[in-house]
């Protein structure tokens, strides 16, 4: 099976989209992922669901968790409040994943093994004509895994 039989719609934000409003579609939607489109719909990023919450957990605690449990939940900012303002792209420059793109023609193989080796749980399809790129849709590791268990 190819990636153009697997592409699901997905999703997408733009790096000019105001950042609350991408978190929000991350949580309406119960993504795995953001997957995040230049102002020309070409992918720019795919950003892991557990990269988003970097901006929550202050830097010492992402390098040691276990100093987490010291960290007083009372007077703690809301993702809102710590979003507002921000675009995009200027929420996720740390958290930034380079996207991981197939064509249509991708095997299910091929899919997976760019999923493992890049550590991410979505993978965009991308369609050419000519210079013109742009994202026709995605796939996830639920809906490969689907293929696996299910379709093959």
């Amino acid at each position: 099976m190819h990636a153009s039989d697997l592409a699901e719609p997905y999703p997408t934000v733009s790096t000019d989209d105001d950042a609350v409003t991408a978190a929000r579609l991350f949580v309406e939607h119960r993504l795995p992922a953001l997957l995040v489109v230049d102002r020309d719909g070409r992918p720019y990023a795919i950003v892991p669901g557990s990269q988003l919450l970097a901006l929550l957990v202050p830097e010492f605690a992402r390098d040691r968790p276990s100093l987490a449990s010291a960290l007083r939940a009372e007077g703690e900012d809301t993702l809102p409040q710590l979003l507002e303002g921000l675009s995009v792209a200027e929420w996720i420059p740390g958290q930034r994943v380079m996207p991981t793109v197939v064509g249509p023609g991708a095997g299910a193989l091929e899919i997976a093994a760019l999923m493992c080796s890049t550590h991410t749980p979505l993978v965009a399809v991308v369609e050419a004509d000519g210079d013109r790129v742009w994202t026709s849709g995605a796939i996830t590791a639920a809906r490969l895994m689907e293929h696996f268990l299910v379709d093959g």
